[in-house]
């Protein structure tokens, strides 16, 4: 969510074991009610059966183990049941009930094992565990690990061939020196017809570009566009047949879901593949290169060579281009969604140059901070105003003169709480809305003036290059 003590939005740009163990007891023996006061004390010893290997479930949580009662080790013979629960017979000694239970207990489990045996029983392929069978047992496997194993391959064989590797030869505009270097991207093929989409950041300033195929095949390849709205570009190589990427739909992402990277880390590794999860949405940045908005944020191994890569979900679609790694971490990443990246793949299809829309209006994003202490009557929204440091109005114009909300009617104080029927929220803010549409397209808002609730027509203009 926007801080609205940040500077305001243009939406032109983008547990010690110790505290586990029992007190200190002493073990107390089991009465013997058929003991007189005078029979020899009996060794501890003489009630435990024979030492063997405890198993796992009797073992105790803590580490320093206390004497333990020695009740608490059930022998091995049965022992004669309360008389409660069975009156004992008259003229039966201990012993004859002990035998007899004996006798029983061996028949029972002979017949039971015989049982077994004649139906092939212990022949047969273990049973799966339980579905509520305890996650820390050796013996229960992990389903939901094995799933995401074979949906990584599955991810990797489907989508690997369409990421390519991008060598390439120029200066770097964002480089101190100004000399000339050699880098190494990746990118994705969109179109079997040699359209490649990738990182501006990769391909800017180039002099000399190189496309390499999973296969090893190079083609030279031309910048076909540069985005004037965010850190993507797009490519041709002059080849047809090529495989193409799935590409899919970031706008239904939920964090948590797994998601594949692949590329060339370091500018060796080509199509290395790495796996993790959406670990944010609608992350903000600032690299080298500008101001990003709206990312995706993930923990899959991004490094450097796998910017213009792709992000991918279970099904082998593209949901994101790897761009940047967060400085000094472990498992930051970020990518662009695809949602964002589609209009100017639809341009360079139709052989347009490639643009975005303009809207001319600077907003805040409504959170339930900025609601409350505004007061204002809507929890979500783009609400078009200038905040300063303190998040109270400025009174400057937030809309900026000649520009297309101008002409539309749009004013400072505004909020807009839908674009053709879409909420505007936190997980949909106005500028990421905006991408999916192109200059000149007409678009419909709903607005918040005052008390009243106004529809207001918009034609898009085309984002200036040097907006910033």
């Amino acid at each position: 969510m926007t801080d609205p003590f940040a500077e305001p939005t243009d939406e032109t740009q983008p547990h010690d074991n110790a505290a586990w163990r029992p007190t200190d007891r002493t073990p107390t023996p089991t009465p013997n009610p058929t003991a007189t006061s005078t029979a020899t004390p009996t060794q501890p010893a003489s009630f435990s059966p024979p030492s063997e290997p405890r198993t796992d479930w009797t073992t105790p949580g803590w580490s320093d183990r206390e004497p333990t009662p020695e009740h608490w080790f059930e022998s091995a013979t049965p022992v004669a049941a309360a008389p409660v629960a069975v009156p004992p017979r008259r003229g039966a000694g201990a012993g004859t009930v002990i035998a007899a239970a004996l006798a029983a207990a061996l028949l029972a489990s002979g017949g039971t094992v015989a049982a077994l045996t004649a139906t092939g029983a212990f022949n047969q392929a273990p049973v799966a565990p339980a579905a509520n069978a305890s996650p820390n047992s050796s013996t229960v496997k992990q389903p939901v690990t094995l799933d995401e194993s074979s949906a990584i391959i599955d991810v990797a064989a489907k989508a690997g061939p369409s990421v390519v590797r991008i060598y390439t030869k120029g200066v770097d505009p964002n480089s101190a020196t100004q000399q000339e270097e050699s880098g190494v991207g990746s990118g994705i093929i969109f179109d079997s017809n040699g359209w490649i989409l990738t990182n501006r950041h990769v391909v800017a300033g180039t002099t000399d570009l190189t496309v390499q195929l999973k296969d090893g095949t190079k083609y030279d390849a031309k910048i076909y566009g540069i985005d004037t709205l965010t850190d993507l570009a797009i490519i041709r190589v002059e080849a047809k047949g090529l495989t193409a990427a799935t590409i899919g739909d970031s706008d239904g992402l939920k964090v948590g879901e797994l998601v594949v990277a692949i590329g060339s880390p370091l500018g060796t590794f080509d199509n290395s593949v790495t796996s993790g999860i959406v670990s944010a949405l609608g992350r903000d940045i600032t690299t080298d290169g500008g101001h990003l908005r709206n990312l995706i944020q993930t923990d899959a191994a991004i490094n450097p060579g796998n910017s213009g890569g792709p992000l991918l979900d279970a099904t082998g679609a593209v949901i994101g281009v790897n761009t940047a790694i967060a400085r000094d971490s472990t498992g930051i990443g970020f990518s662009i969604p695809i949602d964002i990246a589609r209009p100017v793949m639809r341009q360079a299809l139709a052989g347009e140059a490639l643009a975005r829309p303009y809207i001319g209006i600077q907003y805040v994003q409504i959170d339930p901070q900025l609601y409350k202490s505004l007061k204002l009557p809507v929890k979500d929204g783009a609400y078009v105003q200038i905040l300063d440091q303190t998040g109270q109005p400025t009174g400057e114009d937030a809309v900026r003169a000649s520009s297309p909300a101008a002409e539309a009617g749009i004013k400072t104080g505004d909020i807009v709480i839908s674009i053709n029927g879409q909420a505007i929220d936190a997980l949909h803010p106005l500028d990421a809305v905006l991408t999916q549409f192109a200059p000149g397209d007409k678009i419909t808002l709903e607005v918040i003036r005052g008390q009243d609730h106004k529809t207001i027509t918009v034609t898009l203009g085309t984002r200036p290059k040097d907006l910033g």
